[in-house]
């Protein structure tokens, strides 16, 4: 056996061991056995480094050392989950779905582990990114931590496709935290919290060999890609086991909602008996053409629910009640508390939402309150303990005057919250609309944070975001914690923002109501920030998911004199105001005032590629068949009862052929 030879059956060894250790939990040789086999191959690797492989087994011990973590796209955005509590809210789900898809409707249902969600990207069976979730839209390229997970697999086996991404969660199980915990109080240092955000947290590490000490782990859930020849979700989680990844054997195939109702009863008695930390059940719908039918709102998959157990609660006492303001004005009102452990973190803050909240709890400072983690996620106050409250408090009288300039507050009729109108003046809102505006869903500078922002209003260097494009360097370095090369990176990732398209730009403005959405939507529509300037409230209210309060707003924004001048700044500088020339040669009016249910599936485009198609030439996608659809696009497996009431209603149904010909033309 040659060199090369003894390299890669060593590899394979090494990968099978791995496998059978960190995936089956049932290993076939010794530690020592592995570790010997481990190091004959790094020899021989050292010494051919003609046979290199980025996938080695070999690399899992660390190394690489990643100063900044690259941030890229997601080929397929990772949406959140709505969440459910009750059995009704599931209900609710249901009837939704059987209203927009066709046959019987299946469903899978699997633990929800509490971790650091990952997108990992396979080539040809070689791991070939992983990326973490981000703002689901792009996330950072973590690979080289992510190798040193052992129950990732680096190679494949098996008949797995040729691209595509798999999505899970990266989590420490309860034993290796306490471990780390052990060893970290043994040397005198504070303990972790909790094992999600170490988990998290262990990603970012920069470097590689601090991450292999730490005992993580990865559960995968979700296969992404074009063309899998994978029918069912159940069918993707069985195939990932058989191509190396670990996958829990706690999902089950429901066959109905009573089914659903077991599994979650069932898992909401015996969490605390698995090795991870859990928060609820995911249930989503089996069939995975029914899940193209039924589509994503803008944040969320229609075809899937989150399910989370009861809340933790516990009890401490507020201290104090203070107001935050945000960059809109709003007033929020916060509960300062005595510091308090909750779902494995400390409380010591949370959200009294608004007047209407305080008043119908009758919450006073003093008093002693019941919190809970709002999904085990966010604190809220849901009651007061009033056996504990001194008789001699008095109730809370809400503030008239904005804490931080004094300005007296506002409330619409018909909303809850106060508002400071003092756009132009209060530091706050100030600080607040230009850090909306660098974030990442907008202009996404890069070396520019949320403190820097603050850090630059409150030296008086900017007062609002068209005067980051008049920045240079040398005003920058004299500030705290500044030095040339923070400041030059802050000053290249402004001018770097010029290039961020249209809809972004829109979105960072901060227009009340308009978020990523309605952004694109108004974007698509008037195309440069002109026309939208000019549009009137009744124009706006035609364009499609376009409400009155959000053409108000819109209208409003334009209506300010200040704005305007910001906006012809920003226009100055070379910030992108308008679709470009580039986008706009891809689009076309062909199917303008023409609704589309794209039903079925697609043999020359894919169904999220023939969707884009329609939205670029001006028609608009809906999920279920009305009166208002003009035209569905039938592929294979079209719904008989679909093909029934698109008949019903007299509405063309028209093959992948004839849509293509449609636009062509």
């Amino acid at each position: 056996m040659n060199i090369e030879q003894q390299i890669t059956t060593l590899r394979n060894q090494l990968r099978e061991h791995n496998y059978n250790y960190y995936v089956l939990d049932n290993p076939t040789i010794s530690n020592f056995e592995f570790d010997q086999k481990l190091k004959q191959l790094q020899d021989l690797e050292k010494a051919h480094p003609e046979f290199y492989d980025a996938n080695s087994p070999t690399l899992r011990v660390g190394g690489a050392v990643t100063k900044n973590f690259e941030t890229v796209p997601h080929t397929y955005r990772m949406y959140s989950l709505d969440n459910s509590y009750s059995k009704e809210d599931l209900e609710d789900w249901e009837k939704r779905i059987e209203k927009t898809v066709d046959g019987r409707v299946e469903f899978t249902c699997e633990l929800k582990y509490d971790g650091a969600s990952i997108s990992l990207t396979y080539e040809n069976g070689k791991l070939l990114k992983a990326v973490t979730r981000g703002d689901g839209f792009q996330g950072d390229d973590v690979t080289a931590n992510v190798k040193t997970i052992r129950s990732i697999p680096l190679q494949l086996k098996g008949d797995y496709p040729p691209l595509f991404d798999i999505r899970g969660e990266i989590v420490l199980p309860f034993e290796g935290f306490a471990k780390m915990n052990a060893e970290r109080v043994a040397l005198g240092e504070e303990p972790y919290r909790n094992p999600r955000n170490t988990a998290s947290g262990s990603l970012k590490l920069q470097d590689s060999a601090e991450v292999a000490k730490r005992p993580l782990d990865c559960l995968l859930y979700s296969i992404t890609g074009e063309r899998l020849s994978i029918k069912t979700q159940f069918e993707s989680l069985e195939k990932a086991r058989q191509w190396g990844f670990k996958v829990p054997e706690a999902a089950k195939l429901a066959k109905n909602l009573d089914e659903v109702l077991d599994f979650v009863n069932y898992w909401d008695i015996h969490r605390h008996q698995l090795p991870y930390e859990t928060d609820g059940v995911v249930v989503k719908v089996n069939n995975l053409q029914q899940q193209e039918e039924l589509g994503y709102t803008a944040k969320s998959p229609r075809w899937a629910m989150a399910y989370k157990f009861k809340a933790e609660r516990v009890s401490t006492v507020l201290n104090q009640i203070t107001y935050q303001i945000g960059r809109t004005g709003a007033i929020t009102p916060v509960a300062n508390l005595e510091p308090v452990e909750l779902a494995g973190t400390i409380v010591k803050r949370a959200s009294l939402h608004n007047a209407d909240q305080i008043e119908k709890l009758d919450i006073r400072e003093g008093d002693t309150v019941f919190v809970e983690k709002g999904g085990e996620i966010i604190p809220k106050i849901i009651g007061v303990d009033f056996t504990q409250r001194d008789p001699n408090t008095n109730p809370t009288n809400y503030i008239n005057q904005c804490p931080e300039c004094s300005t007296p507050l506002v409330r619409n009729e018909g909303e809850a919250q106060h508002y400071c109108p003092n756009a132009a003046g209060c530091p706050p809102q100030i600080i607040g609309r230009i850090q909306h505006f660098i974030s990442r869903k907008a202009m996404d500078i890069e070396g520019l944070g949320g403190e820097t922002v603050a850090l630059l209003v409150n030296n008086g260097l900017i007062n609002n975001y068209a005067d980051l494009y008049l920045l240079k360097a040398e005003q920058i370095i004299p500030l705290e914690r500044m030095a040339q090369k923070s400041a030059e990176n802050i000053v290249t990732g402004i001018e770097a923002s010029k290039h961020i398209p249209f809809e972004r730009v829109l979105f960072g403005l901060g227009i009340r109501y308009v978020g990523e959405t309605v952004a694109k939507k108004l974007a698509k529509h008037y195309k440069t920030i002109d026309a939208l300037r000019n549009a009137s409230e009744e124009e706006l209210t035609t364009i499609d998911e376009i409400g009155e309060r959000i053409a108000q707003s819109v209208v409003s924004f334009f209506a300010s004199e200040e704005n305007i001048a910001i906006i012809e700044r920003l226009k100055s500088y070379g910030v992108q105001l308008e679709i470009s020339a580039e986008k706009l040669a891809n689009q076309t009016e062909v199917l303008k005032g023409s609704t589309f249910v794209v039903s079925g599936v697609f043999t020359k485009v894919s169904r999220n590629e023939l969707k884009k198609l329609i939205e670029d030439n001006g028609g608009k996608v809906s999920s279920s068949i009305s009166s208002k659809t003009n035209y569905v696009v039938a592929g294979d497996n079209m719904g008989p009862s679909k093909k029934t009431k698109a008949e019903s209603l007299d509405i063309s149904i028209i093959s992948e052929d004839e849509f293509l010909q449609m636009i062509a033309n």
